[in-house]
Formats: structure tokens, C-alpha cells, sequence
């Protein structure tokens, strides 16, 4: 290790009260959730109050009905990551500790699975009240990066999901025994790619100032399904990229893979993260195609 940046004095607690024995603190993660999901309210409602952004002129909902929108939003969120991690990265050990499922407190989210039941709650929602599917989940698109973003901050903040040594010099010296194991020389601190950042920087500055350029600036949301589209495989292709650098899953990683992909074929193969990207990135460009293809043939000849 030639150069590296030590980690900074953070505390993934905001401010911690201890009242009648029982600790209660502000994290930096929750925060980030409350604050993702308002800056992302603001936003639709932005978009929902400018009706000529929308096709017809039409708006797919009133700007009021957001909150009950994102009521559904949150619930799918919480339900489905905390399953999706459950499911896609630690089946064996929820099965035979099945009363830790809902101990969401001690951390284990997964965003493909917060994916997933968003898009369930969100589908049961305009179903129940009669509200167009595709310009609806174009508004979602469009509020959802600032909540990525500043998630992973907040795993930044609490020194986890850190990426592969690396010897580049913006590498950091993450604190714990398990970033330390690198196999490194004794005496000598492991610098590790800061994985979360660029994953801030690719899933939610980054595709988050695209999406606001073509729904404000290039009024894409008359072409419905492109937002979603341009969303699903921003994120998807965000993803597999980071997952480069960023260190595999422990549950995943053996003698023979020290990598921890989890398909592989002689050493060459993806991680889960890559594995559950793949269906985002394919999806995303088919919802490109085919919003452009039917704005197309709803334009005059």
C-alpha cells in the first residue's frame, strides 16, 4: 500500500438519548431514508404541477394524492428489502433462525428486493385507484436516485458494503477486523476501494441529474415508459459496473472462489449484485424501445 486515506471520525449515530435504561439514537441511514424520500416527493410534485410535461397536457394524478402514493412506497420498500436480503443473500441462515426475519434494526436491506416491492406495491396501488401505470412510474423514476444517493452516503458514514483492496490512492483505510483481512503484509493497514461513493456518484448523482434533465428539460415524460426505462437501466448498468469493486459477498466466497461470485465457471463468472442487475439493464432497454417506439407512432404523420 503506497498511499491511502485514512477513515474519517464518523459515527453512524446522528445524536443517542438513553431513556429509563432503553438507548435510542438517530442514525445516519434513517435519516437518509426520511430525507430520500422527501427531496423525492418534492420532486413529483414539481413535475405533477407543470401538466405540460405530461401527454395531453395531463398529469397521471393530482399532486395531493403523492402521499398516499409514497405510504405504499414505503412499506414495499422495507417489506421487500428486508425479504430480498433474506432471500437472495442469506436463505440458509433465515431458515434456521427464522424469528431474525424482521430485525430489520440490525441491518440487512437489499435494494433488488426494495425493488421488487415497490414495483408490487406500486402496481396494487393504481390498480386500487385506477391511476395509469406508465406515467406514474415515470414520476417514481424520477424520485427515486436522490434516496440512493444519499443511502450510500449513509454506508459510507457507517463503514460498510466497502469495496476490494486496492492500492490507488483514494483508497481508505475502512475500520473493523473484516476490512482489514486482505492478506496483507503484517503490520500493514488493507485500503479498500470506497465502493459506496461510487455507487452514490453512478446510481444517484449521476443517473438522478440525467433523469431530471429529460423529464424538466426534454419533457420525456410525453413519451411514457422512457424515464422508467432510462431509470431501470442506468441503475442496472450503475451496478454491475461498481460490483468490480466492491467486495463480494462473505456468504459467497470459498477456497476456490476468492472472489465470492455466485456463478462461476473456472474463476470467470458474476456476483448476486451483477446476477440481479442483468433483468434491470435487459428490462430498462425494452421499456426504451418500446416508449419511443409507440411516442413514434402517436406522432402525427
Amino acid at each position: 500500500m503506497t498511499a491511502a486515506i485514512p477513515f474519517p471520525p464518523l459515527s453512524p449515530e446522528l445524536v443517542s438519548i438513553t431513556i429509563g435504561g432503553v438507548e435510542l439514537a438517530l442514525r445516519w441511514y434513517a435519516l437518509a431514508y426520511i430525507a430520500g424520500i422527501l427531496i423525492g416527493w418534492w420532486l413529483a410534485v414539481r413535475a405533477l404541477k407543470r401538466p405540460a410535461l405530461w401527454p395531453a397536457n395531463t398529469p397521471p394524478m393530482g399532486p395531493a394524492r403523492v402521499e398516499d402514493l409514497m405510504t405504499w412506497v414505503v412499506l414495499g420498500v422495507i417489506l421487500g428489502g428486508r425479504l430480498g436480503f433474506v432471500l437472495f443473500y442469506q436463505p440458509g441462515y433465515y431458515l434456521a433462525n427464522p424469528w431474525q426475519i424482521p430485525a430489520i434494526w440490525q441491518g440487512g436491506m437489499a435494494f433488488h428486493g426494495g425493488l421488487i416491492g415497490v414495483t408490487l406495491a406500486f402496481l396494487l396501488w393504481c390498480r386500487r385507484t385506477g391511476t395509469p401505470m406508465l406515467p406514474t412510474a415515470d414520476m417514481m423514476a424520477l424520485a427515486t436516485p436522490p434516496g440512493l444517493l444519499l443511502g450510500r452516503i449513509a454506508n459510507f458514514v457507517n463503514a460498510e458494503l466497502w469495496g476490494r483492496p486496492t492500492d490507488m490512492p483514494w483508497g481508505v483505510i475502512f475500520p473493523g477486523a473484516l476490512a482489514q483481512e486482505c492478506g496483507q503484509s503484517l503490520g500493514e493497514l488493507c485500503a479498500r476501494h470506497p465502493s459506496q461513493l461510487y455507487e452514490a456518484a453512478l446510481e444517484g448523482l449521476i443517473l438522478g441529474a440525467v433523469l431530471i434533465w429529460l423529464g424538466f428539460g426534454r419533457r420525456a415524460f410525453r413519451t411514457p415508459g422512457l424515464m422508467t426505462g432510462v431509470f431501470a437501466a442506468g441503475y442496472g448498468l450503475s451496478r454491475f459496473v461498481v460490483e468490480f469493486f466492491r467486495q463480494p459477498d462473505l456468504q459467497f466466497q470459498a477456497p476456490g472462489n476468492p472472489l465470492g461470485l455466485a456463478l462461476h465457471v473456472n474463476g470467470w463468472g458474476l456476483t448476486m449484485g451483477q446476477i440481479l442487475s442483468l433483468p434491470m439493464i435487459a428490462i430498462g432497454v425494452a421499456l426504451i424501445l418500446y416508449a419511443r417506439r409507440r411516442g413514434s407512432a402517436a406522432q402525427p404523420a
